[in-house]
């Protein structure tokens, strides 16, 4: 059933798959939590439930400070950058625009770079300046590639990633210098760069939830708004929208839901590209379906991959963005392949 172009029972799906993964991520570990014992926790946390929790006082408190937030900070990059991927791909109408292609990963980076290293001399607590940093970093990439890639060569697919690659590149080295105008924090900057989400805790889940609900927001109400673009400036006009107003506001909220993840979780690759497009094979082009689906398939996906990053090589932990980009990848030739063949 749809109403409005929403797929009700894919976002079921979603919802359930979700919910699966986050149960796989928050027993995964080295410390033996059921599936079971959790579900009767969080039943025994209900006021009308009636249930005892099964687990011991240290179960707990590894479920709740350590597993649970983990689970939870996943679930929120995911959806930000898969969702962020999806619009920016609707708005710049191009399959391969993403937030690492197209210079806002890095240009967030950036800006998150600078406040760890110059940010105690401007306030006491640095930590609340990182996603307004990595904000104002995405939308300059983002605009510094769009620009280049429109000026240089059309702004067709192959010119848009050729500029985006540059700026990021660009970016990049910038980053790398201010990395080294702060040795003492070079391992907490180098770990950040490898993407993970073992780092924080409930504490920066707070930090980017006023972010992530704003950018998920109105990228969701631009659903109508991305399917009328794609009918062409001059059609969209006509149906009364005005397409350079549009395209502002959805790359300032991509570029926002972009900042949030990776001020708290680094820089992982290839969410954006990879989730989108396989959410546009299973429910279609209609952006207003793709965008809400996203956000759950998203979730999903970085849970499911942590789960993977935390167990592959246990006891050790491989950087999540490593495990992306293995996945992500070979996901990205094959699209581009693909885009050459349409010869767009």
């Amino acid at each position: 059933m749809k109403g409005f172009g929403i797929p009700f029972g894919w976002l079921l799906g979603g919802v359930v798959v979700l919910c699966t993964a986050a149960l796989f991520g928050i027993s995964a570990g080295a410390a033996s939590l059921t599936a079971a014992d959790i579900l009767q926790h969080f039943l025994g946390l209900l006021p009308f439930g009636g249930v005892e929790s099964p687990l011991t006082e240290r179960q707990e408190a590894l479920l709740m400070e350590l597993r649970l937030p983990r689970v939870v900070m996943g679930a929120i990059v995911g959806a930000l950058l898969a969702t962020a991927g999806g619009a920016y791909q609707g708005v710049f109408r191009n399959p391969l625009a993403d937030p690492f292609l197209l210079g806002a990963a890095a240009g967030a980076g950036l800006g998150a770079t600078m406040v760890m290293v110059f940010g105690t001399d401007l306030t006491t607590d640095p930590r609340a300046l990182v996603p307004v940093a990595a904000f104002v970093g995405a939308l300059l990439g983002v605009a510094a590639a769009y620009a280049l890639g429109s000026t240089a060569g059309g702004g067709g697919t192959a010119a848009l990633v050729l500029a985006g690659v540059a700026v990021s590149s660009f970016l990049s080295a910038a980053q790398t210098l201010v990395q080294q105008m702060g040795v003492d924090q070079l391992q907490r900057i180098y770990a950040w760069l490898l993407g993970g989400l073992g780092r924080g805790g409930w504490d920066d889940v707070r930090l980017i939830a006023p972010y992530a609900v704003v950018g998920l927001a109105v990228l969701l109400l631009s659903g109508y708004l991305l399917d009328m673009l794609a009918l062409g400036d001059d059609k969209a006009v006509s149906l009364g929208l005005n397409p350079a107003a549009v395209r502002l506001v959805v790359i300032a909220a991509a570029s926002l839901a972009t900042a949030a993840a990776v001020s708290v979780s680094g820089l992982i690759g290839f969410v954006g590209i990879v989730v989108p497009h396989i959410v546009r094979r299973l429910v279609g082009s209609n952006y207003r379906a793709i965008l809400p689906v996203t956000v759950l398939a998203g979730g999903s996906f970085l849970v499911t991959v942590d789960i993977v990053a935390r167990t592959i090589v246990a006891p050790a932990e491989l950087p999540i963005g490593v495990v992306t980009a293995f996945l992500g990848a070979p996901f990205f030739v094959l699209i581009l392949r693909t885009t050459r063949h349409r010869g767009t």
